[in-house]
């Protein structure tokens, strides 16, 4: 999972940065990129139990781009940001003039213009095209009209679903289309998010910035005595992974095994097949069944056999629909 990492120049964007990745780099002319791994016990829990050689988490990479410096470095922004999965957009609510919820719309506006101007100009080609006898694929224009429809009345192409999950615009990777998540940046002593927070349209959460940054540099025991202090039970990293999972409908299933157990990151209703094109293709080429036990059951159970002897074990085909935490071994033939 990619996400962009986008606000105001004053808004706090890299302090949040360092407190999602606790890197202290961020900002400046120069991107930064910070791959963190996705908190999940159940891996934890797994690797006890088969003590493999490697474990390995699921990851979310989060990419502060550069400061913006005039239009074509604005433009620069947002190409670096076009390939995320996601939007994390950061809202200044705190100091003395703060208006969280006007950033937020004068941002979304900034985004829609650009794509726009992307529709704008692809459909000015599309016509020229045409006049020269090279007429392109009907469709595409179509869903670029009705694109231009909606970011002409100021609205996002998240708006309409159906647009923006249409694969003929995937290639265009409409900021508007992509799923935002504002993160209200509040002073050290103010936890709640502010007025009216409901009506931005959007997921939120509410951090505070300045002191999860520096909670996140601190060592795992420093951290443990200091955080109920200022009454925050779980990270701004764990809260943004987390409800960066439920916006974008992700879900995780594993495989183990004496050399790794790991985690695999997928969208909710994947089927078994495309699960398993996840490890690899030729996994997904060669399919035959799915092993399948849920993580509970196998918990409950102690270990396969276990489980097996309790009928949790069973065989499903490519249609079966993967759940969260189930543990898969795919059979397979190529």
């Amino acid at each position: 999972m990619k996400l962009g990492i986008v606000g105001a120049e004053d808004s706090g964007r890299a302090t949040i940065f360092g407190a999602l990745t606790q890197r202290s780099d961020g900002g400046g002319r120069e991107a930064r990129v910070g791959i963190v791994r996705v908190p999940d016990e159940r891996i934890d829990k797994l690797s006890a139990i088969f003590k493999p050689k490697k474990t390995i988490y699921a990851t979310v990479e989060f990419t502060l781009p550069a400061e913006p410096v005039g239009k074509e470095a604005k433009e620069g922004v947002w190409a670096e940001i076009r390939g995320m999965d996601a939007l994390i957009v950061v809202a200044r609510n705190f100091g003395p003039d703060r208006k969280p919820l006007a950033e937020i719309k004068a941002l979304v506006s900034e985004m829609i213009f650009a794509d726009f101007m992307v529709v704008e100009k692809r459909l000015e080609r599309l016509a020229a095209d045409a006049k020269r006898g090279r007429p392109g694929d009907p469709k595409e224009q179509a869903l670029l009209e009705a694109c231009k429809i909606e970011l002409e009345k100021d609205q996002p192409v998240r708006s309409q679903p159906d647009l923006a999950c249409a694969p003929e615009l995937r290639g265009f990777a409409f900021l508007s289309a992509k799923p935002i998540l504002v993160l209200f940046n509040n002073d050290d002593d103010d936890p709640a998010p502010p007025a009216g927070a409901e009506t931005a349209g959007v997921e939120w959460l509410a951090v505070r910035g300045k002191l999860e940054g520096e909670i996140a540099a601190m060592s795992p025991e420093e951290r443990a005595e200091f955080l109920p202090e200022y009454g925050i039970t779980e990270s701004a990293m764990d809260r943004v992974i987390r409800k960066s999972y439920e916006l974008l409908g992700l879900m995780s299933f594993f495989t183990v095994g004496e050399d790794e157990v790991r985690a695999w990151t997928i969208k909710r209703g994947t089927e078994a097949v495309e699960a398993a094109g996840e490890i690899h293709s030729d996994i997904q080429k060669g399919f035959i069944r799915a092993e399948v036990v849920s993580y509970a059951d196998f918990m409950d159970a102690g270990n396969m056999n276990e489980a097996k002897k309790r009928g949790k074990h069973r065989l499903e085909g490519k249609t079966y629909e993967a759940q969260d935490g189930d543990i898969m071994n795919f059979r397979f033939n190529v």
